[in-house]
């Protein structure tokens, strides 16, 4: 923040005290337009460098978790992290830091494989990624926000943090399917909605009542075969959740990961 000041101090002063050139009108600002996208490109730069070095920092700490990010193994899988916005149905941003998904490394294998699944069925569709590792800390918040539901209700949609989540080990994700401009497909509902017709296992009577269609069934069941393929078990209350594993193995083969990092 003190070299982006300074960046910005830099530019007033030029601005105020470059010399007009012989034969030019004083109205002629030409050198000081160039003098502010000089700034600019170097306050972009500087940006971008301590995206990198923060982009670094972080990769490094996750990996002590033996975490990484996924589309370092994919680049096809893209990612819209609900929880890094207000986008989600809290309406307010759980993660401060985290700004991608990553997954514990034998997870993301297999989800890059699901995306390898995805392309050759339609090379125009992509996984979306809503969320993966999740923060104890955030799980606590998210825990808190449901606190008018009794607690066998809330923990059809959100795991007691006592007990930990799969989203805490980096084994579990939420996601959906997307077009290549980053469209999702219509599932039904959007993204964490805590309605019946959200239910995996609900979606033949709302399809007799008309309050699903065919192709939005056919879309989930799309979702569901690729993940399927690769090992990934659907939560039978959320169409967009998907297990890597049991939480018994979770607690043998991973650590939790408790705070942002």
């Amino acid at each position: 923040m003190k070299l982006l000041s300074f960046l910005f101090i830099l530019f007033f002063l030029f601005a105020c005290n470059a010399p007009i050139k012989p034969g030019k009108s004083g109205n002629d600002n030409s050198h000081l337009r160039q003098g502010e996208q000089h700034v600019l490109d170097s306050l972009k730069a500087l940006q971008l460098a301590k995206e990198k070095s923060l982009k670094q920092e972080q990769d490094s700490l996750m990996l002590q978790n033996n975490l990484v990010d996924v589309q370092t193994l994919n680049p096809l899988i893209y990612v819209d992290l609900k929880y890094a916005s207000i986008d989600n149905f809290m309406k307010i941003r759980l993660y401060e830091r985290l700004n991608r998904a990553y997954l514990q490394l034998d997870v993301a294998e297999r989800l890059a494989k699901a995306q390898i699944e995805l392309t050759a069925i339609d090379s125009s569709l992509h996984l979306l990624i809503y969320d993966a590792v999740r923060p104890v800390s955030a799980q606590w918040k998210m825990w808190r926000a449901l606190d008018t539901m009794p607690s066998h209700e809330r923990g059809k949609y959100v795991s007691n943090p006592v007990n930990k989540s799969l989203h805490n080990f980096g084994a579990a994700i939420d996601l959906t399917i997307c077009d290549s401009k980053g469209k999702p497909l219509d599932m039904g509902t959007e993204f964490d909605d805590f309605s019946k017709i959200a239910y995996p296992n609900m979606e033949a009577h709302f399809l007799a009542t008309g309050q699903l269609s065919k192709h939005q069934v056919e879309n989930r069941k799309l979702l569901r075969k690729v993940m399927r393929s690769k090992g990934f078990r659907n939560l039978q209350t959320e169409w967009w959740h998907f297990n890597a594993c049991s939480r018994t193995d979770a607690f043998t083969k991973y650590k939790v990961l408790e705070k942002e990092i």
